[in-house]
C-alpha cells in the first residue's frame, strides 16, 4: 500500500495515523497490516498532479484510490489499474465487497497490460488475415529484413518467396 501526495505534510500524517489504526485492529488483522505497511508501505511525494499520475500508472496497482479535485481528469488521465476508486466515498471495500464488477483484479503491476476478470476473457476470439499479391509484395522484402535481422531464415525464405524477386 502506499499514497501518492502532493503535500508532505499530508504524507507525515498518514504515516503516523496509519501506524495509530493499524495497531487499534484486533489480530490476525493487527499483525497483517503492520506487517505489510512495515513491508510494503511508501509515501510518495510529488510536484503535481501530472507526476501523481505518472506514479500511479507506473505502479499499476490493483485497486487505485483517487481521493482529489476534479475527479473527471483522473479518471481520463489514469490507464494502469485494476480497479478505479473516486472520491472520499468511493472506498475499496465497497468495490471488493458490494460494488464492483468484479474482485479478480490484476495484481504485481500486471495492470500495465491486463484488465479485471470479465465476459471477455471467456470468449475465444480468432483473427486471420489474408493478402493480395500486391499486399504480399509488398510486405515480403519488409517481412524478410526482420526475420533475418532476429536470426529466423526459415521465415526470411517464406517471405522471400512472396516478395517480387520471388525465390532467392
Amino acid at each position: 500500500m502506499w499514497l501518492v501526495t502532493t503535500s508532505r505534510a499530508l504524507g507525515e500524517d498518514v504515516v503516523r495515523l496509519v501506524d495509530e489504526r493499524a495497531g487499534d485492529l484486533p489480530d490476525p488483522s493487527r499483525a497483517s497490516a503492520v506487517a505489510a505497511w512495515r513491508d510494503h508501505g511508501e509515501v510518495v511525494v510529488v510536484d503535481d498532479r501530472e507526476e501523481a499520475a505518472t506514479v500511479c500508472d507506473e505502479y499499476a496497482p490493483e485497486h487505485l484510490q483517487v481521493m482529489a479535485a476534479d475527479l473527471g481528469w483522473w479518471r481520463g488521465r489514469l490507464r494502469n489499474y485494476g480497479s478505479l476508486f473516486l472520491g472520499d466515498r468511493t472506498t475499496v471495500t465497497f468495490g471488493d465487497k458490494t460494488s464492483g464488477p468484479n474482485h479478480i483484479l490484476p495484481t504485481g503491476r500486471a495492470a500495465r497490460y491486463s484488465g479485471g476478470l470479465n465476459v471477455h476473457r471467456f470468449i475465444k476470439q480468432l483473427t486471420w488475415q489474408e493478402m493480395t499479391p500486391e499486399a504480399a509484395a509488398a510486405h515480403g522484402p519488409v517481412a524478410a529484413r526482420i526475420s533475418r535481422l532476429e536470426g529466423m531464415e526459415g521465415h526470411a525464405r517464406s517471405a522471400d518467396l512472396r516478395s517480387p524477386e520471388g525465390d532467392r
